[in-house]
């Protein structure tokens, strides 16, 4: 093989070489981020089924049973005070007559405020 052929092909195989190298990192970073993706919303609480497991039993489909004045729709909210996530949490933690109290202990911050996302887009 003549040198000039020679060279060319070795700069050729080390362009291939280069650009199989390039995938693979492209490869990996992509797999590490749809795995990190996906660990942080394995990680996220489900605000549904905490919903379900602590309020659902007083607040069926957002009504209340204890009070019907006091039910999870946006109108009864508002009219109360409570507009925000962070005012469904104040609420769950310092409730008023006939609702149980929701320490940090009973429900984290985080499940607390989870469980208040759900109640803002699910109870217009």
């Amino acid at each position: 093989m003549p040198d000039k052929l020679k060279s060319q092909s070795i700069s050729l195989t080390a362009k291939i070489k280069g650009v199989n190298q390039m995938r693979k990192k492209i490869i990996v970073i992509s797999l590490g981020l749809v795995l990190a993706a996906s660990m942080a919303q394995a990680a996220a609480p489900n605000g549904k089924a905490l919903f379900q497991k602590n309020c659902a039993i007083c607040h069926v489909n957002g009504g209340n049973v204890v009070n019907p004045k006091f039910t999870l729709s946006k109108k009864d909210r508002y009219e109360h005070g409570v507009k925000t996530a962070g005012g469904i949490v104040e609420k769950m933690r310092n409730p008023g007559p006939g609702m149980t109290r929701f320490t940090k202990k009973t429900v984290s911050d985080k499940d607390a405020m989870a469980i208040a996302d759900y109640i803002m887009k699910t109870f217009k």
